[in-house]
Parts: structure tokens; C-alpha cells; sequence
């Protein structure tokens, strides 16, 4: 796999540490091993810093540059199209949610957190809750898509979800008036 290089002033996002902005690259000892680590400030907690070893594939395989504007843009606009899946089985959801997490992955954010959403929507008309698991996972990946968003979108997270269910209107309208021919 090729070997992605980030600078100082880089903004990434690292797994679930989220958005960080990369302050640079330095030879650090941990636990009496030097090597060189990318030194990264996660944006929305300052006072955190989260150390990633340039040479560990396996973490730097976590962190991946930020989506520009029009490629978020693109996917608000896919997400009434996207499908979503609930997964009965305890075990499997959980192991599929860890997944999603590590990952990062948009697509499959935006389909977990629609099954998450819907199968809240479900409970709570028979008068039930989500289970504290899935409530935690639904706010964390809630919380990764939109920090990105927030930040590429140049808006704060709580603007985020109207900002998308707008787009969606949007886009709703435009499809309705290209059907009638109105344009």
C-alpha cells in the first residue's frame, strides 16, 4: 500500500479521534522505542493531542484528508438514496459498528446511522429505547460525519443537521420540478 505523507497544517480525519489538524512530525520515545510520529490536535478538543507512528500502517491507514465541499455537498444530496440495513443480532451489529468506526467510511456511516435513526423511530412508537449501545454509536458517527461537515461546510456542528435536511429539501424540490418539466 502506498504510504500517505501529511505536513504540518494538514487537517485529517483520524478514526474516531475525528478532525485533527496535523501540527507536525517528530521523533518522540514511548515506552523506550524512538521513532517519528505525526503529532495531531484534534480540532474540536484543542487541549487533546493524539501521537499516530508514521511508520505503523496500521494507524496511518486510519487517517485520511478531509472531503472538499463539493464531494460533501454530493453526498448530502445521495442520502435519501442510500440504503439502510438493520442487523438483529447483538454480536454482529456491534462488530459491524466497530467496523464503520474504525473505518471512516462515509457511505457506510450515513447507512448505519439511517438503520440507527429508523430503528429509533420504531421503538418509540411501541413506547421503548434504543439499547445504550447503539445510542452510543449513533451519536459517534453522528459526530464524525458532522465535524467533517462542519469544518469543510465552514459551519458549527449544531448547523449541520439543518444545514443537510435543507440540501435535501432542496434537492427534493429540484428533482420534483425536472419530473414536471418546469424548468
Amino acid at each position: 500500500m502506498e504510504h500517505k505523507r501529511y505536513a504540518a497544517g494538514d487537517t485529517v480525519m483520524y478514526a474516531a479521534q475525528g478532525v485533527c489538524r496535523v501540527q507536525g512530525v517528530e521523533e518522540k520515545t514511548f515506552a523506550g522505542s524512538r521513532a517519528e510520529y505525526y503529532i495531531l490536535q484534534p480540532v474540536y478538543a484543542p487541549q487533546s493531542t493524539v501521537y499516530v507512528p508514521v511508520d505503523n500502517a496500521a494507524l496511518t491507514d486510519k487517517m485520511r484528508r478531509l472531503l472538499s465541499a463539493e464531494e460533501v455537498l454530493r453526498l448530502i444530496r445521495s442520502m435519501p438514496e442510500e440504503s439502510s440495513a438493520w442487523v438483529e443480532d447483538d454480536g454482529a451489529r456491534k462488530e459491524a459498528y466497530r467496523e464503520i468506526l474504525a473505518h471512516g467510511d462515509h457511505r457506510e456511516l450515513i447507512r448505519a446511522v439511517k438503520a440507527v435513526y429508523r430503528r429509533r423511530q420504531e421503538l418509540q412508537e411501541k413506547g421503548r429505547k434504543l439499547h445504550a449501545a447503539d445510542e452510543r454509536f449513533f451519536k459517534e458517527a453522528e459526530k464524525m460525519l458532522y465535524d467533517e461537515f462542519a469544518l469543510v461546510l465552514n459551519l458549527r456542528p449544531e448547523e449541520v443537521l439543518p444545514f443537510i435536511l435543507d440540501q435535501i429539501r432542496q434537492e427534493d424540490r429540484r428533482k420534483a420540478e425536472e419530473g414536471s418539466g418546469t424548468r
